[in-house]
């Protein structure tokens, strides 16, 4: 017999009751915060709305469809998949042309996708994109 004495029976339901609620940090780092996964990418081609809603140097967060356009000082299009690359959580908020995980707080460029801070290390994925009848189409086919 080892000197160890054994669980009770109250310690191993306190344990069970834990349990469930450990896991709902993992669950926040889901793609919606709520664990259920969503889609990098449109599946198929979106309209996000005017092309007059992104001015030049800016960016606009569609988050909804997971999506962020910008367009350059020139006025080329370019969009993002807006799912972190880290832990792969939907990114919600845009500053200037910073988008910001709520996650871990990883920030990306929206104008190239690039990290700007860690701990993301990867780049956000670029879409097609382009402006149809003054509106702006993005995913596949695009």
């Amino acid at each position: 017999m080892s000197g160890r004495p054994s669980a009770s029976r109250r310690s191993i339901l306190r344990g069970a009751a834990l349990t469930p609620v450990a896991g709902l940090g993992l669950a926040a780092c889901g793609p919606d915060g709520g664990g259920a996964s969503a889609p990098a990418t449109p599946a198929a081609p979106v309209d996000l709305g005017a092309e007059s809603e992104i001015p030049r140097g800016g960016a606009k967060l569609y988050a909804d469809h997971h999506v962020v356009v910008s367009r350059d000082a020139h006025g080329a299009l370019k969009a993002f998949s807006t799912i972190c690359t880290h832990a792969g959580c939907a990114i919600n908020r845009l500053r200037d042309t910073t988008l910001i995980c709520p996650c871990h707080g990883s920030e990306f460029d929206a104008a190239t996708g690039s990290v700007v801070q860690s701990p993301a290390t990867q780049p956000l994925a670029e879409l097609p994109v382009r402006a149809k009848g003054g509106r702006i189409i993005a995913g596949p086919g695009a």
